[in-house]
């Protein structure tokens, strides 16, 4: 029995402990700051909001070009052996990685490749979905795991409030953004991925405490989320007390079990320090 290899992107934020339980290979995007290319993952994150508040300039970012992929589709194939490769990757609406990734497979035997039409924890989730059904059916064929993985990217659901708006707007990923100008130090949006598109929802007045509130009751009310896991993710700099008042939140509204995601550098280019999101499946 071929032994079957699951891989993404950084910008999936996948917890490296996770990564190393499941054999979860990671090929990292890449962050541009002061004129030199970073890999997603080499620098703290805290030296992206240093940079900005030294410079008031946002770093950019770039996708996995295609021959990092067959770099790192090779690797995979020489640490794994005879493995077959399953990618998960990064949505194609708002990243090359994806294209590039299936470029770089065009010559190589024994790999899908998935458009997962999500970021971050919503990635990650489909991801860590396919890792632990794999756990379960070590025997799965591998076209029955992409059938069942496939069927699970639109059940998929992630929602945020990125921690500064100035970050988002630099980062001209969000399809409706020029919406929210005119209101920049006001609101805080609510982002979600509509069809693989970043779209801003829904707008919230106040303190981040209040608006994770109004949030994740809205993320409830619209989507049936499967209480069995949920994914809280944060960039560097939300409050303690606020990841506190979510547990609660979280436990009030019967999920078993939470786990909390740091923002990588790809993300928290895009979302700025002190951001929120929630992540979780449709049953």
């Amino acid at each position: 029995m071929r032994r079957i290899i699951l891989s993404t992107e950084s910008g999936a934020d996948l917890p490296e402990d996770l990564a190393q339980t499941y054999d979860i290979q990671v090929v990292p995007m890449h962050i541009i700051m002061d004129g030199k290319d970073y890999l997603d993952g080499s620098l703290p994150v805290e030296d992206i909001y240093d940079y900005y508040d030294r410079t008031k300039s946002i770093p950019t970012t770039t996708a996995t070009n295609v021959y990092e992929y067959q770099e790192f589709f090779a690797s995979i194939r020489e640490k794994f052996p005879d493995c077959i490769m399953i990618h998960i990757g990064y949505t194609s609406k708002a990243s090359s990685s994806f294209q590039n990734a299936l470029i770089a497979a065009e010559e190589i035997e024994d790999i899908f490749l998935i458009d997962a039409l999500n970021v971050t924890g919503g990635l990650a989730a489909i991801v860590l979905y396919a890792a632990q059904l794999l756990e379960k059916e070590p025997g799965i064929e591998p076209e029955h795991l992409v059938e069942k993985v496939e069927s699970v990217v639109p059940k998929s659901r992630l929602a945020f409030i990125p921690g500064s708006l100035e970050f988002l707007k630099a980062g001209g990923r969000v399809s409706n953004m020029a919406s929210l100008i005119g209101g920049l130090l006001k609101i805080k949006p609510c982002i979600e991925l509509k069809d693989g598109k970043l779209m801003s929802t829904k707008r919230y007045r106040g303190k981040m405490s209040g608006a994770t509130e109004k949030l994740f009751h809205d993320y409830l009310t619209e989507f049936n989320i499967d209480r069995e896991q949920l994914y809280f993710i944060y960039s560097i700099g939300l409050e303690e007390s606020v990841k506190e008042q979510m547990n609660e939140a979280a436990k009030k509204n019967g999920f078993q079990h939470v786990r909390w995601i740091q923002a990588g550098g790809m993300i928290s280019t895009h979302s700025g320090p002190g951001g929120f999101g929630v992540a979780g499946l449709e049953r």
